[in-house]
Parts: C-alpha cells; sequence; structure tokens
C-alpha cells in the first residue's frame, strides 16, 4: 500500500509526459485535413511535391514491396489509374522500403505499374501519421485528405472507387 502512495505522483507524471511529448504531437491525418506537402523524387528521377497534384484527385499510396495486403491492393490501384487518369485521377506510390530503390524499382517492373512511385523518409511518414502499411490517402483537387484507408480489401476497394468518382464530379 506505501508502495502505491510513494509512486503514485511519479507515475502521473510519467503518463503526463508521454502525453505531451513532441512524438505524440503527431496526430493522425484525418477527413478535411490539409495534406501536408510532400517533396520526393521518384525512382525515375522526377521530382514531386504535392502543389504537382493540385487541380486532380490523388491517390497516395504508402507500401512495401515486401507487404502482402500492399501487393493485394495494386492490381486496384492499377486499374482506378487507368480508368479514371483522363478524368484527373492520378496515383503516387511512397515506398517505405529501406536500403535504396534497387528492389523498388525491381518491385514496379515485376508489377508493371502504371504510376510513379517514390522512396519516402521517415520526416514524411511522420508528417502523414503513418503507423501501418498499406495506408492510402485520397486527396482532394484542393490538396484535403477525403479519406484514409488503412489495410486493403475488397470493402475499401469498392469505398475509394466510390470516392475517388464523386470527388472527380466536383
Amino acid at each position: 500500500m506505501e508502495f502505491t502512495k510513494l509512486f503514485r505522483p511519479g507515475i502521473s507524471f510519467v503518463v503526463a509526459a508521454v502525453l505531451l511529448s513532441p512524438v505524440g504531437a503527431h496526430a493522425i491525418l484525418q477527413k478535411g485535413d490539409p495534406a501536408p506537402p510532400i517533396k520526393v523524387t521518384t525512382t525515375s528521377g522526377q521530382p514531386v511535391t504535392l502543389a504537382n497534384y493540385r487541380g486532380y484527385v490523388l491517390v497516395m499510396d504508402f507500401f512495401a514491396t515486401w507487404c502482402v495486403p500492399c501487393r493485394d491492393s495494386i492490381p486496384h490501384l492499377k486499374d482506378l489509374s487507368r480508368r479514371f487518369g483522363t478524368q484527373g485521377l492520378q496515383v503516387l506510390g511512397m515506398s517505405v522500403d529501406e536500403g535504396g530503390d534497387k528492389v523498388v524499382k525491381e518491385f514496379i517492373a515485376s508489377k508493371r505499374l502504371n504510376y510513379p512511385v517514390a522512396l519516402t523518409d521517415e520526416d514524411l511518414q511522420t508528417e502523414y501519421g503513418l503507423r501501418s502499411v498499406p495506408t492510402i490517402f485520397i486527396i482532394s483537387k484542393k490538396g484535403v485528405v477525403a479519406e484514409r484507408f488503412q489495410g486493403f480489401n475488397d470493402d475499401i476497394a469498392r469505398k475509394m472507387e466510390t470516392l475517388i468518382v464523386k470527388l472527380l464530379a466536383e
């Protein structure tokens, strides 16, 4: 009993410190939040910023080459790009793989991706509140997060497509 009384103030301090720490300050992006700026270079050497996508609906897919659900989402992302690309949809793959772009370039070739892919750094992953892959952000023509999807399945695929059609019509 005395042990608990003795350490209770210390425990409260530790809990408060964790909740108020800078690590906890990075909230997960939510619907309606402005998308944080990006400045990346694609595996083909093209510099990319969020401003490049102003006026387009952007599907930004944070993925890893070793991630099975990420691999499962690729046929759907390729299909979206093919079907809606001429209507103002852009897809941007954001690889979280470490160790350079050789593995990512091989992955792009083997999957025949029809959209650009860039390697992300930890800072960008933190800005987007990335906790797991795949995480897919749908960003409106005005640069606002319209939705955030974690994981991938048929239900997410349907919801993504419905949202994209709606955003393209705006």
